[in-house]
């Protein structure tokens, strides 16, 4: 039986890679007019601010055409000029990840998951609203929050305005951030968030859950029907709309996001990919097994994954588990969240132990 079906049968609730509705970041076709706008900004004060003030009402025109009015616009830019730190954090990307046993031994410390279970029993009632509303695991729902903002303890602290219209000038990733800008302008116009409060990463990644400008207007829910969807002070609404996500893109009620599996002697993995998905049942036929020691569904479909080449934890993946890959496209992000869930359920840490600076 799934995790997820055990929730709704009444289990016991007591038992910082980004984004996210989230982008991956590429400087290669950005080189050159990052390089111009980053001595704008370090150059002649009066130039850059001009220069910004020249761009920031360009974008007028398309704001308007977005419903946005001239009021919303103009406060939203007040006293606005570029933010240094923005360009500086687009030059200071890491050439390495860490190894993925180092990334997931932070994302699921003892201390966030004793944290997410404190976060369940605390809303508990929500998350079972938000379980029958959406058919979304609540447990993935908690490691999503736990993993972007630490259950809400930080989201960020950039005025969202400034960082978007920073990356915007400089032209980071060409017109995706001005289209991003453009989407928060928006936020503000439906009166969702006041602009003080539109706090989030350099990059624009906003609320408990870190959502883009475009992914709250897609996505993002007012739950308990207040009138706004404030993913940034509201906690109902921030998991609902993470929830409201996860369904829109393609999350099977009802079915795990996988397990780390034990394979038999001999077992010839070059057969299968990560896009191989085939019943459980034929796995188990196969003499792969749940490292938890608990039988395998008699419904669904899985697929092989060996995050390190076979030398660690290898796990058996659902489609649900790509789902989660659509919040940020990294494997190790996914497995962080869906582990993390786990262990606020009450599962047993992974059998298997990461091997030492696999990167």
């Amino acid at each position: 039986m799934g995790r997820h079906m055990q929730f709704l049968r009444g289990r016991s609730w007591t038992a910082d890679i980004p984004v996210r509705a989230r982008f991956r970041l590429r400087t290669r076709k950005c080189a050159v007019p990052l390089f111009v706008a980053t001595l704008l900004l370090i150059g002649t004060p009066v130039t850059a601010s001009a220069d910004f003030a020249h761009f920031v009402q360009t974008l007028w025109p398309q704001a308007h055409a977005r419903g946005v009015s001239r009021a919303t616009f103009d406060a939203a830019f007040s006293g606005v000029t570029p933010d240094p730190d923005v360009i500086e954090r687009t030059k200071k990307q890491a050439e390495f990840v860490k190894p993925i046993g180092d990334y997931l031994a932070s994302a699921v410390s003892e201390k966030r998951i004793a944290t997410g279970r404190t976060k369940a029993r605390e809303w508990k009632e929500i998350l079972e609203k938000v379980d029958r509303t959406y058919g979304v695991d609540p447990y993935v729902v908690l490691g999503v929050w736990g993993l972007e903002t630490n259950f809400g303890t930080y989201v960020g602290d950039k005025y969202v305005i400034r960082a978007l219209a920073t990356l915007a000038y400089a032209r980071y990733r060409g017109d995706y951030f001005k289209k991003e800008l453009l989407s928060a302008l928006q936020i503000l116009q439906a009166g969702h968030v006041h602009a003080k409060y539109m706090q989030g990463s350099w990059a624009g990644a906003m609320g408990q859950t870190q959502f883009m400008p475009s992914s709250f207007n897609h996505y993002a829910v007012d739950f308990d029907r207040d009138g706004h969807k404030d993913i940034w002070t509201n906690v109902p609404d921030a998991l609902a709309s993470t929830a409201n996500y996860l369904k829109k893109h393609g999350w099977i009620a009802g079915e795990t996001w996988g397990y780390e599996v034990l394979l038999p002697a001999g077992f010839d993995t070059s057969r299968f990919g990560a896009t191989h998905y085939r019943p459980f049942a034929q796995w188990a036929a196969q003499g792969v097994r749940r490292a938890d020691g608990e039988a395998m569904p008699q419904e669904g479909r899985a697929a092989f994954i060996m995050p390190t080449g076979g030398n660690g934890p290898v796990f058996l993946v659902t489609r649900n588990f790509k789902v989660i890959k659509s919040y940020n496209n990294s494997t190790a992000y996914a497995l962080g969240v869906s582990l993390l869930g786990d262990r606020i359920a009450g599962w047993p840490p992974l059998k298997a132990s990461w091997p030492i600076a696999r990167r």
